[in-house]
């Protein structure tokens, strides 16, 4: 028997007005598709997130959101693992159409650093001066 894994899937992303809009999409992004079992609103609620954002929309689960030839949250929500990745491939004004690889999981990796600039030493160097008066 044939898996949906041989197969192209492909999804469409909904509820990104609530969020940032389409400006976090870009058609090639790396996304994660991330299973909410405790949502409250759909028990079968798979939500769309990126990297250093967050939250960005959820994939669509009613005729009136879905583009043709894409799947609802539904019809793979048992399909997937709790957790895979999304690429974008195709957006509109109004869709977002992206394939999913259930079989691939985002792993990012973020530092932050902090550098020392002449200013940031002065104003640290102020602040320490102000707590010793005290």
């Amino acid at each position: 028997m044939e898996s949906f894994v041989d197969h192209d899937l492909y999804i469409t992303i909904t509820g990104t007005h609530h969020y940032f809009g389409i400006k976090p999409f870009q058609i090639g992004n790396f996304l994660s598709l991330v299973k909410e079992p405790d949502n409250s609103f759909d028990e079968e609620a798979i939500a769309v997130t990126a990297p250093v954002i967050g939250k960005v929309g959820y994939v669509a689960n009613s005729p009136h959101t879905i583009a043709r030839g894409c799947l609802s949250a539904g019809r793979i929500y048992d399909l997937l693992p709790t957790e895979c990745v999304v690429i974008p491939r195709f957006i509109t004004q109004t869709k977002i159409i992206a394939r999913v690889y259930p079989d691939k999981k985002l792993i990012t990796h973020t530092e932050i650093t902090i550098t020392d600039s002449k200013e940031f030493k002065e104003m640290t160097d102020f602040y320490r001066r102000l707590a010793e008066e005290e």
